[in-house]
Parts: C-alpha cells; sequence; structure tokens
C-alpha cells in the first residue's frame, strides 16, 4: 500500500480508538478532534473498519468503504459503532472493556473487477491482499481481506460473501456480480 502511516500514527489511532470506545460504551460525549495534535495524513479523508475481538473470537466489526471525513474521526465513530451498533451483537458493557482488543483497517480506495464470466472470478481474487465488497441489486455485502485467513479457497470467500449479503451461496457463480477490490493497512492493540 502506497502512503503508510508511520508507527507513531497507527499508535495514535490506536489511543483515539480506545477513548473513543470507553466514551461511547459509558455512554460520554468525545471531545472535538484537535487538528493541531494531528497529522496531515490523519487529517486526510480516509476510511476505515475498526473490529472488536474478546478472547480472539468477533465481537464487532463496522467501518467505512469510503473515505467522508478526516481518518481521524472515521476511526473514532467507527470504534463506537463497533461496540454498538453492529446488529450481529448485543451492545458492549463497560464490563467488557478491559476484555476488548481493537484492530483498526484502513483502507484503500475501491476498485472495480473486470471479469467476463462468473467462473473467472474465484481466479481473478488476490488471497490475503484483497478485501471483497459484492454487489447485487440494492444487497451488497463486504469482507476485510483478514477473512481469508478463515476462509482461504477463493470459493468458499465467494460463497460465504454472498450468503452475508442474504443470496445463495452460489450466486457468484451463476451469473456475473459487481465486483470491488480494495487492500488494508491493518494494525491492533
Amino acid at each position: 500500500m502506497e502512503n503508510q502511516l508511520t508507527p507513531d500514527e497507527r499508535q495514535l489511532l490506536l489511543k483515539l480508538a480506545r477513548q473513543a470506545l470507553e466514551a461511547g460504551v459509558r455512554g460520554r460525549s468525545l471531545p472535538p478532534l484537535d487538528p493541531a495534535q494531528l497529522t496531515p495524513r490523519l487529517l486526510q479523508q480516509g476510511a476505515s473498519f475498526v473490529t472488536l475481538t474478546c478472547f480472539g473470537e468477533l465481537r464487532g466489526c463496522v467501518g467505512a468503504l469510503q473515505a467522508y471525513q478526516p481518518l481521524a474521526e472515521d476511526v473514532r465513530e467507527h470504534a463506537i459503532a463497533a461496540a454498538l451498533q453492529d446488529y450481529r451483537f448485543p451492545p458492549v458493557q463497560p464490563p467488557e472493556l478491559a476484555t476488548l482488543k481493537l484492530e483498526i483497517s484502513c483502507l484503500t480506495a475501491p476498485q472495480d473487477l473486470e471479469y467476463d464470466r462468473p467462473g473467472d472470478l474465484a481466479g481473478l481474487l488476490r488471497p490475503h491482499i484483497d478485501g471483497v465488497t459484492l454487489f447485487d441489486g440494492n444487497r451488497r455485502a463486504t469482507f476485510l481481506p483478514q477473512v481469508w485467513e478463515k476462509l482461504p479457497a477463493a470459493e468458499d470467500f465467494l460463497a460465504h460473501l454472498c450468503q452475508k449479503m442474504g443470496a445463495s451461496p452460489d450466486l457468484w457463480c451463476r451469473r456475473k456480480l459487481r465486483l470491488q477490490t480494495y487492500q488494508v493497512e491493518e494494525f491492533s492493540e
């Protein structure tokens, strides 16, 4: 990935995410960001996902695929949303905070993946590199590149992505769908 964050920028984002997580779960409002404390890279628009795990198990993951606000603010917003708004889990409670581990994924801009036939799709993906967003009409679903660790075969990856979207797992091989790929810079506490 181009334009990678420095180690200090990564640490600052993790600190901001942890502060936002703690404030959100405890019902406190966040203080405004001080631009003087942030680098130009953290003030640029950026898209991120924040993932929460508890003893290695997913506890929440929320993010944005498109950049629409400064990266530092995006990370803070998604840290709170991962704790309180991931529909797959009940909201995080204060006693859980000490057991949660934060992971931040900063995304590149998504790129359309062109292909001719559904059967070609699995061979075009780059396992452990590409995050994938699949579109079918108004439905969409995405998997970060980290999901390849649990679903290393492209066919399984695409089948689970179709299911996440609410479609039949074989939809990707029956008809051509719109697909975008992106990469991430991932780091954690």
